[in-house]
């Protein structure tokens, strides 16, 4: 590994006028175990610093130390100055609090974190206002609605609670409360993970915009190389608490130096090679015209929905939050009624079937919420097990299955990570055998190495027990480097399918195009349809 040469002590540039801050040999404990191991990172103003990772990596730890915001219990040590100002990065909460209020704001990944679900969101982005600039109070509708509008939001807004906003609009929302004190450096942790790759866009844009209007600079901390590459101007990757490379964004990404940045980088445009390499089996799973309305509502969740699978494919259904992909998934297992349409899953002879265990299973997104944990793994499969009328013997086969040691029966899912939780999670879906998988965003909740691996042990399971699977999501770049075939919904409709390389590299819908226009990296016609598996 490539360990970054430390900076020299913070001599002569404690004068330069070029930093937002610069911080050399930080170091953080906690308890008896060391966190981060002699971090230095500068911030050059006006500029976006990338803090590119894995959970672990010490990312967000570092830029927490950088905000005032370590667990207590923290001993952090090490030069800090913001603007050429010495701070002490032990400082007491209250320094810190004057800290954050006018120099440093930090955004996090959840906007739930940071707003209060029981005010309404106006209120909330004009507490941040400095004592001076606070409106009077009549002032303070019209002073909330255009701090709103600055973020792209609706005057409505002003009134509303944050439980009533998408989780687009809350992060804007999020973004105008922490625009509030006047900052002159945003920590933006993870700020569009949770979010659709249109939507991801957009507050990813919206933060370019706003660090140029209010001449900030900022920290995106992200496991993202491509969108680090994308909207950052400077690099530092981490790993084990420590930068391993550190440098001018196009550098680092085009002429990585570290194994560890050749990693984030070979993940990134390895996308196109878990496709299939044999020919699709029989037909599994068919649906035509599906449609459902809920109760109050005029406009159909879905409508005229329709969908093939094959034994031994994977298939990606993609579209946006509202796009009506989880109502169809939902309606094929059974979840919910469709008001129209109809659907089989087919059995060796051709003929439909209802659903059943053994015919289709689900894998939920979050490992950490899908499994019991009171439970040890053994026992979560043996339950699975003998509902299927399956002896509970095969729980080690199944743990191997999935790549896992079958000595790990005897944990509990705490004592797991996030990609062996979600291993378990398939293990347990597959236990009573089924002919169709559906994934509903069973990686997003993943690191992307995690997510690599586990979409590799996926496409090994299609291939070894011609599993037929669907994959639902958002997210593009999964799609990409998966599926066989993808159908594209938009406001309950499939708006475009086909095979996944073709329908990338030749997008005949306008919808298609703006989806591969909003992830870096996949604009139409980046993936060659006629390249080698």
């Amino acid at each position: 590994m490539t360990e970054v040469t430390k900076t020299e002590a913070l001599q002569a540039d404690s004068g330069r006028s070029d930093l937002a801050f610069d911080v050399a040999d930080l170091c953080v404990d906690i308890g008896e175990t060391s966190i981060l191991h002699g971090i230095d990172l500068q911030l050059r103003k006006g500029t976006c610093l990338g803090v590119v990772g894995q959970s672990g990596s010490g990312k967000s730890m570092t830029a927490k130390a950088l905000a005032g915001l370590l667990p207590t219990g923290s001993v952090v040590r090490g030069n800090y100055r913001i603007d050429a100002d010495e701070c002490r990065l032990d400082a007491g909460e209250s320094a810190w609090r004057r800290l954050r209020g006018g120099r440093v704001v930090w955004l996090p990944q959840d906007p739930f974190t940071s707003l209060d679900p029981r005010r309404r969101c106006g209120e909330q982005i004009l507490d941040g206002l400095p004592r001076e600039q606070r409106p009077s109070a009549d002032q303070r509708h019209a002073e909330a609605a255009r701090r709103l509008k600055e973020v792209g939001l609706p005057e409505r807004v002003v009134r509303a609670y944050p439980h009533e906003l998408s989780g687009g609009m809350r992060q804007r929302v999020a973004i105008a409360a922490a625009l509030a004190p006047g900052p002159k450096i945003l920590i933006a942790d993870e700020p569009t993970t949770a979010l659709d790759v249109t939507t991801q866009a957009g507050i990813l844009d919206l933060l370019a915009e706003v660090r140029a209007n209010h001449h900030m600079s900022m920290v995106l901390i992200t496991h993202d190389l491509f969108l680090a590459r994308e909207y950052c101007d400077d690099l530092a990757v981490f790993q084990s608490g420590r930068v391993v490379e550190a440098g001018p964004a196009e550098e680092v990404f085009n002429n990585p130096r570290d194994e560890v940045t050749k990693q984030l980088v070979e993940i990134g445009l390895s996308g196109r090679r878990l496709h299939s390499n044999g020919e699709a089996g029989r037909l599994v799973l068919a649906a035509r015209g599906i449609t459902k309305t809920y109760p109050g509502s005029e406009v159909p969740a879905i409508e005229d929905a329709g969908l093939d699978l094959r034994a031994g494919e994977i298939v990606g259904v993609v579209g946006e939050s509202g796009s009506g992909k989880t109502t169809f998934t939902r309606c094929l297992l059974t979840l919910e009624h469709p008001d129209g349409g109809r659907y089989g899953y087919l059995d060796e002879q051709g003929e439909p079937q209802p659903w059943a265990p053994q015919r289709a299973q689900l894998v939920f997104q979050n490992p950490y919420a899908s499994l019991n944990p009171a439970k040890t793994i053994g026992a979560t499969l043996v339950e699975a097990l003998r509902s299927a009328g399956r002896p509970a013997c095969v729980v080690p086969q199944l743990l191997e299955l999935v790549g896992l040691d079958p000595a790990l029966a005897t944990r509990r899912p705490a004592r797991l990570s996030g990609g062996e939780r979600q291993r378990v999670a398939i293990a347990r879906a597959l236990a009573p055998q089924p002919t169709v998988l559906f994934c509903d965003e069973a990686v997003s909740a993943l690191d992307a190495p995690v997510q690599a691996k586990i979409l590799e042990t996926l496409a090994d399971l299609r291939d070894k027990l011609g599993l037929a699977i669907v994959f639902i999501t958002h997210d593009l770049t999964v799609v990409a480097r998966i599926a066989d075939r993808v159908y594209v919904m938009q406001s309950g409709q499939v708006v475009e399918s086909g095979p996944t390389r073709k329908v990338f590299a030749e997008p005949e819908h306008p919808y298609t195009r703006e989806l591969l226009a909003s992830v870096p990296g996949m604009e139409a016609g980046s993936m060659d349809h006629d390249e080698e598996n």
